[in-house]
């Protein structure tokens, strides 16, 4: 169980940058999944510590994403067009085409709202910019929990 949680927790951090599973959630169910497996006091006090820090970086991602997207003013049409054109272009450039696609959505979205390339590129490269931070931050957070996690095993096994 241990090992399977490692592989676990190592999948939700690259799922956090490459968005294909929610990294955070993964993390935490895959924390206190290991915890209740476990069952010893270490195993359960890492699982908590771990799910505080994968939680804090999921939503303060999420608020520093949403607070930009309010302050330039990005109606919701312009971020589907963005993740529709992210899907697409995951198909058709492997790796790099969501993040492509995204950009490119968003700027097709955005220039249509605006009819101005500079206004569109300045409101596409803050919401890149935040979106950027919000991934980093959540991704440097399930990091530490996984640091946690890795710390907590010892604990564990001294324990046992």
């Amino acid at each position: 169980m241990t090992v399977l949680a490692g592989i676990l927790l190592a999948v939700a951090a690259l799922a956090t940058v490459y968005p294909v599973l929610p990294g955070s959630l993964l993390a935490i169910v895959t924390l206190l999944a290991w915890a209740w497996a476990m069952g010893t006091w270490p195993a359960w006090v890492t699982a908590a510590v771990g799910v505080v820090c994968a939680a804090a970086g999921w939503s303060t991602g999420a608020v520093l994403t949403g607070r930009t997207l309010k302050r330039e003013q990005v109606p919701t049409r312009s971020i589907v067009i963005a993740v529709v054109a992210g899907v697409v272009g995951m198909f058709l450039i492997p790796l790099v085409g969501l993040f492509i696609g995204f950009a490119a959505g968003l700027f097709a979205g955005e220039y249509v709202r605006h009819r101005d390339h500079r206004a569109a590129l300045s409101t596409s490269a803050a919401t890149l910019k935040a979106t950027g931070s919000g991934i980093l931050v959540e991704f440097g957070m399930v990091c530490v929990a996984g640091s946690v996690w890795a710390v907590g095993v010892i604990a564990h096994f001294m324990v046992r």
